[in-house]
């Protein structure tokens, strides 16, 4: 069980350091109390265990801060219920609606397919032959989408790598100091190219490649990742944070090449 879900006091805890963190440094405890639901007394008490936890230090009078090991709980804990809301959707809800697949080949309605991840798009396969099965719900020729439903077991699929190439600022050389081999080598053969910043798709066009995305480079590697699919982005050193902080704050596990 996620560590926040584990009683009302750790959920209220959770909920009160991030209302800190949203309000900080000048910190209302009523406007807290009412925004969570519960007394301005018992917001007192939760913020002074935070204090004595160093998640949170006191600036002054009403003044408050979420310290780095604050931030990285309030992290770690965002992850953990962000797969567990996940799990839910798909592993829980998804066993009870219909969605959409790929047919690998001719399907008809009723019969009982086995689903299956490939370049990070659902395929169903006519029969049972796999550890995650559906029942579909529509006619399909082979490479038309069908419908599927009644979904059991658990796709086996293993979470593609994310690996991020810096690439140098313009008032550091930008593309021009990149190596076009090293680029080359580490983009062959990746299921999907991305780009952030400017400095970055010049090196890659410099290199013979056209990026698949060039902006929310994070993001649309989390969810990649999340899907099986292997991906390269190429990022302005200025802009490798705002690719790095979706990785992390998804649970994707990622490196960074200078």
């Amino acid at each position: 069980m996620v560590e926040v879900f584990d009683d009302k006091r750790a959920a209220t805890r959770f909920r009160i350091l991030v209302e800190i963190a949203d309000r900080q440094p000048a910190v209302s405890q009523g406007e807290i109390a009412d925004a969570v639901g519960v007394t301005s007394q018992a917001v007192s008490e939760y913020i002074r265990e935070l204090v004595e936890d160093d998640l949170v230090v006191k600036e002054g009078r009403s003044r408050y801060r979420v310290t780095n090991e604050g931030v990285d709980w309030l992290l770690r804990s965002a992850a953990d219920v962000r797969r567990f809301a996940d799990r839910v959707t798909d592993d829980v809800l998804g066993g009870v609606q219909e969605d959409a697949a790929i047919a690998t080949d001719a399907v008809e309605a009723g019969e009982t397919v086995t689903l299956e991840m490939r370049d990070g798009l659902l395929h169903a396969k006519p029969g049972a032959a796999g550890p995650a099965t559906g029942s579909a719900t529509t006619d399909a020729p082979a490479g038309a989408e069908v419908g599927v439903s009644g979904f059991e077991g658990v796709i086996d699929f293993t979470p593609g790598t994310v690996q991020v190439y810096q690439v140098p600022p313009i008032r550091s050389g930008g593309s021009r100091e990149v190596d076009e081999r090293d680029l080359e080598a580490a983009c062959a053969e990746k299921g999907l190219l991305l780009a952030a910043g400017v400095e970055a798709v010049v090196a890659l066009r410099r290199a013979g490649f056209e990026p698949d995305v060039t902006f929310a480079a994070g993001e649309v590697a989390a969810a990649a990742a999340g899907r099986g699919v292997d991906v390269v982005v190429v990022a302005t050193a200025d802009e490798v944070g705002r690719v790095t902080d979706p990785l992390r704050e998804a649970g994707t596990a990622y490196s960074v090449v200078d």
